[in-house]
């Protein structure tokens, strides 16, 4: 009998042909076939009008807004998730439980409830919009506001990528440093950060890719001004809206393109990273 050469060790589980054939078909129907099925539709476009769709100045426009407004969404979680994680995991406090709880609620959330709420917080009359407006700050139906919309929406990925390595880091590494003579900051830059960093680089680019494809929470912030709030994704719901579904799918295979090479660059370097950490 020859072994398979594709397992490595016994599994409780049933036999590998199974296995992997309905792993392969749950992924065939939830991811391949719809994204086929974008492919195919856009290829109905001849490459002239494929590129005149996408560099309309519409489109272009939506493209600024929509990759500033993901990477100043990203900044922000990536600077107070990797906060919040250190603090979830580092501290006691009454409330811990319930603000580590917190955390997932845009994940249950509805994005369109996520943006009634924005509204009513930051719109000229919301409660804190009436405050800041007159100082001239616009958030609400404002570049900001998609921002902001952006950030609610994916702020759990960087903190539950970060927080269980930090976790899982050993006591003993630290108190090494320290009795060698390591301030605190030296500890940080040295110690803990080379090994939450793959983790919190994967958390950042998750939280943009997600940015990428908000919907629901900037309809309602955003006003969806052409060139001025208007986003990808709502320059696609109205192409279909439109019955242009070539059109629409043109748009989003943009998007799509946009988001895997950010992620497989983040899978690049997190690979790079970890052999240079186990080279050290």
């Amino acid at each position: 009998m020859f072994s398979n050469p594709f397992t490595t060790r016994k599994s409780v589980l049933p036999g590998f042909g199974i296995t992997m054939g309905v792993t392969l078909l749950y992924l065939v129907i939830i991811v391949a076939l719809p994204l086929a099925a974008m492919v195919l539709k856009t290829a109905s476009l001849g490459w002239a009008e494929f590129w005149s769709i996408v560099t309309s100045d519409r489109a272009l426009s939506t493209y600024r807004i929509t990759l500033g407004a993901a990477a100043l969404a990203t900044l922000i979680n990536a600077g107070f998730g990797l906060l919040l994680a250190w603090v979830l995991v580092r501290y006691e406090f009454p409330g811990k439980r319930l603000i580590d709880g917190l955390v997932d609620l845009p994940f249950a959330l509805p994005t369109a409830i996520a943006g009634l709420a924005l509204v009513t917080v930051f719109s000229r009359n919301g409660w804190f919009g009436q405050y800041i407006e007159p100082m001239g700050i616009k958030i609400a139906y404002a570049p900001l506001g998609i921002a902001i919309a952006m950030a609610f929406t994916s702020a759990p990925f960087v903190i539950r990528t970060v927080q269980p390595v930090l976790e899982d880091l050993s006591d003993d590494v630290e108190q090494a440093a320290e009795t060698l003579g390591a301030r605190p900051w030296q500890i940080f830059r040295h110690v803990i950060w080379p090994m939450i960093f793959p983790a919190f680089l994967a958390g950042s680019a998750l939280s943009f890719a997600r940015s990428l494809g908000e919907f629901g929470a900037i309809v309602f912030i955003s006003g969806n001004l052409p060139f001025k709030t208007e986003v990808t994704s709502l320059l696609v719901f109205i192409r279909l809206d439109e019955f242009d579904y070539p059109s629409a799918a043109a748009l989003a295979m943009v998007m799509l393109i946009v988001a895997f090479l950010m992620l497989l660059t983040t899978n690049l370097i997190q690979a790079w990273q970890l052999r240079y950490a186990e080279r050290s």
